[in-house]
């Protein structure tokens, strides 16, 4: 369980990490495969995944990345196929991680690994209590400057972690219900982007959700996808600053995306889709989000 004692983001010393770019961590594919189902996209896949073309299209994420940002590598472990979806693992912000509490057992071996790399890089961890389920940026992510938390609840994360995950740097957090079990993470239907914007799916949502997203986020504001994009994982975007690296895009979409002032980097991700992923769950932010988006003073 979290202990009480530790030290929150308003308290951390100055040996806690700070990055003055943007900066993510990611786990090569070497064990990746479909080797069970605990979501909708792996049902039908078992053992039809190729490791090579994963590879292949994790290092394209990988090379046109560390153009922008820098690069951390954790070392893939035996036993943990999903490992290569490091933004499962963890939330961080401030030099301060919330570390994920997987709902599927098939996940849970890899929390020791990220758990180990992120004390030996002086970040501070908040835990989850086991009973918690809880699964990092998965589930959980920030407005493009830092200042609240969104969340998902109803098929993996349990709406009572919010509050508790939003302790960990005492910011205000909205819960929002998952309707359709395909996404059954936030970061596959809804992620913000810089510049105030919001790519989402909105029938992902229920009637209170969606009603809580239109207050935060005017018309103009919002980019919201069609079935078609959705199930490509468009919503499963990394965003740095003005970039949005993403899988295979419709045109109309691209066209919305470049209109609103964003450079879309398309990527081929069809393995990791396979395994229920996109671009955004292939990483783990370790910058703040306003170094992430460019907001920051030097």
């Amino acid at each position: 369980m979290a202990s009480s004692s530790i030290v929150t983001p308003h308290q951390s010393s100055a040996c806690t990490p700070h990055y003055n770019r943007p900066t993510f961590l990611m786990c090569p594919p070497e064990w990746y495969g479909v080797d069970y189902v605990i979501n909708p996209w792996m049902a039908g896949n078992i053992n039809r995944s190729s490791r090579d073309l994963a590879f292949a299209q994790w290092k394209g994420i990988h090379n046109v990345l560390r153009g922008i940002a820098d690069v951390r590598l954790l070392h893939p472990e035996p036993g943990c196929p999903d490992m290569v979806f490091l933004g499962h693992g963890a939330l961080v912000q401030h030099g301060v991680a919330a570390i994920a509490s997987f709902h599927p057992a098939e996940r849970r071996a890899e929390t020791q690994h990220l758990r180990r790399w992120l004390e030996e890089q002086g970040f501070l961890l908040w835990s989850t209590p086991r009973e918690t389920a809880f699964e990092g940026e998965g589930d959980v992510t920030f407005n493009n400057d830092g200042s609240k938390l969104w969340a998902g609840h109803g098929v993996r994360t349990c709406r009572s972690a919010h509050r508790h995950i939003a302790a960990a740097w005492h910011v205000p957090v909205t819960s929002l219900h998952l309707v359709d079990p395909r996404f059954y993470h936030l970061d596959t239907c809804f992620t913000p982007l810089s510049g105030g914007f919001l790519l989402y799916y909105p029938a992902a949502f229920d009637p209170a959700s969606l009603s809580a997203i239109e207050a935060e986020y005017p018309t103009e504001k919002r980019i919201p996808v069609t079935e078609e994009d959705a199930i490509r994982m468009a919503c499963c975007a990394l965003n740095i600053g003005k970039t949005v690296f993403t899988g295979e895009l419709s045109r109309e979409l691209g066209l919305r995306l470049f209109n609103s002032g964003f450079d879309v980097v398309q990527l081929e991700l069809s393995e990791f889709i396979r395994g229920g992923g996109g671009a955004k769950s292939l990483t783990l932010r370790l910058s703040d989000m306003a170094v992430t988006h460019g907001l920051a003073t030097q």
